[in-house]
Parts: structure tokens; sequence; C-alpha cells
């Protein structure tokens, strides 16, 4: 009996490991206080009432509360395939100028001081690091990206990496 594919069978396709990949989730913190905060209304609209009033609020408000806290967590960065992909945005990586990691610091001064209208931000406020990706692109009025993220300095480094061998 042999161990080895036979030539006729398919050979089993591995998807690619992306040089980087974050989600932008919520802190754990962020779920309790905001799971608490839809009981603290339900109960509320509760206030020892009978029937259906007694239980709707509950199943309506706790449900609700926990499908908004993971649409807020749901963006996710990745650096594969030649392309930026923050969320549904994509940007190819020939257009990278440079990507500048920012601390909370940086962040702040970079959306405040710093900003520009035609900038792409896509920040969360529960993280402190961002990247500030400055665009090439003659065609783009667009002129840089500035991107959250947990860890600026890889992100920066991979998007880098990911240019020098386009």
């Amino acid at each position: 009996m042999s161990l080895s594919p036979s030539p006729s069978s398919p050979t089993p396709r591995v998807a690619p490991v992306p040089a980087y990949a974050e989600r932008l989730s919520l802190p754990w913190w962020c779920w309790l206080g905001g799971l608490v905060l839809a009981g603290l209304a339900a109960a509320e609209l509760w206030m020892g009432a009978g029937g259906v009033r007694a239980w709707l609020p509950f199943v309506l408000l706790l449900p609700a509360a926990g499908a908004g806290l993971w649409w807020l967590g749901r963006v996710r960065i990745a650096v594969d395939g030649g392309e930026l992909r923050v969320d549904d945005a994509h940007l190819p990586v020939r257009h990278v100028a440079d990507a500048v990691p920012l601390d909370a610091e940086g962040r702040r001064e970079v959306l405040g001081v710093g900003a520009d209208p035609l900038a792409f931000v896509v920040q969360r406020p529960w993280i402190g690091g961002a990247v500030q990706v400055v665009l090439d692109d003659p065609d783009d009025p667009t002129p840089f990206w500035v991107v959250s993220s947990r860890r600026p300095t890889e992100l920066a480094a991979a998007l880098l990496a990911a240019r020098d061998a386009a």
C-alpha cells in the first residue's frame, strides 16, 4: 500500500497565509458594559409587569446589544495578495509610498491638527495605535489612509515588505 497520492487524485489546495491579518474586535470590558446596560434597560422596561412585558424586553434588547457589539468589532485588516484590505476597502500595495506606525499621540495629531478631509480613515477609539499609509497615486485624490491597529509596527512592516516584493 502506497501512502503517496496517485497522479489522478487532485492535490489539496492550501490557502496562502496572509502577510498580516488582524481583527479590530472590542475588548471584553466593552462587551460586559454593553450587555449590562442592555440588561438594565430591559429591566427598566419590565418594571414588574406581567405577561409579554415581563420577558419581551430581555428577548429583544440583549440579542440586539450583542449584535451591535459584534458589528462594532467586525472590521478586519489584512495585507495579502498584493493589497491592503481594510473591511471592504482594497488598496494595491504598488500605490503605497510609505507606511508610518503611530502611537496614540501620533494618531491624535494625524486625525486632529494634521487631518485632511480627503483622507480615508478607519479609526476605532478602543485601539491606541494606528498606521498612516501615504499614497502615491496621481489618479486618486486621497492623500493617505489612517487605519487603527493593535500592532502598528508589524502592519507597517508588512505593507512595506509587500510593496517592495511587488
